[in-house]
């Protein structure tokens, strides 16, 4: 394989059963530059077994001890409303804190406020984002969209997209050995970058939201992989 080139997405060996998708959450966090959107991507390691060497949106999986993480603020009620549609009340708080918790270990940027109760123990896995005095601030993050890892991967996903303005997170930009490479891209400038199909349609949604064109209903799209390859967006 030549120097760059990503390895190839694994295949799940056949005759064996496809794994339930864990719970995701990942984060899109924009600014506005000389007139135009951008958002922030990094490259996931060579190592990693998943999405190894694509350009992704900070992001990982819900860990157990999301759910038990105090909070400077919960989630809008429209985001509440929104999760409890394919998820309990309980998890979907547990999967935006979740989209904090990776945001901060994956590219150093805190979405929190005032630890309420900075008194009281901290969750394993939370000590150093609880150590800026900061609690997670849950009311900023605006839920965008979903998408499932399809049943052919070893690996598999439930992931929820959020959004969120630069401007609303503090900390020091800095990648980590997840995600490396961290930068702002342009909406429409990402065609030369490693991309998972997925990843492309959601930036694609994206661009639509920054033009005006949400569902009145508050809906979230689906992005189900189908087995022509394309991607079919299913409000829920």
């Amino acid at each position: 394989m030549p120097d760059g080139e990503p390895p190839p997405l694994p295949v799940r060996e056949a005759g064996t059963t496809a794994p339930r998708p864990k719970d995701a959450a990942t984060v899109i966090v924009w600014r506005r530059r000389r007139g135009r959107i951008e958002v922030l991507m990094g490259e996931r390691h060579r190592a990693h077994s998943f999405m190894p060497q694509r350009y992704v949106f900070p992001g990982g999986r819900v860990d157990a001890g999301d759910a038990r993480v105090r909070r400077a603020s919960d989630m809008t009620s429209t985001v509440a409303a929104q999760l409890s549609r394919t998820t309990r009340p309980g998890r979907g708080r547990s999967i935006v804190t979740a989209a904090v918790r990776e945001t901060f270990e994956e590219t150093g940027l805190l979405i929190g406020a005032s630890d309420p109760t900075p008194q009281k123990p901290v969750p394993q896995g939370w000590e150093r984002f609880f150590e800026t005095g900061l609690a997670p601030a849950l009311d900023r993050l605006v839920y965008v969209a979903r998408a499932i890892t399809p049943p052919f991967r070893p690996q598999r996903f439930d992931a929820r997209f959020f959004m969120i303005e630069a401007e609303e997170t503090q900390g020091r930009l800095q990648g980590s050995g997840e995600l490396e490479k961290l930068d702002w891209v342009p909406l429409g400038g990402s065609d030369g970058m490693e991309l998972a199909t997925v990843t492309r349609r959601v930036l694609e949604y994206v661009d639509e939201l920054f033009s005006g064109a949400r569902d009145p209903d508050d809906r979230i799209p689906l992005f189900r992989h189908m087995p022509n390859g394309r991607h079919l967006r299913i409000p829920q």
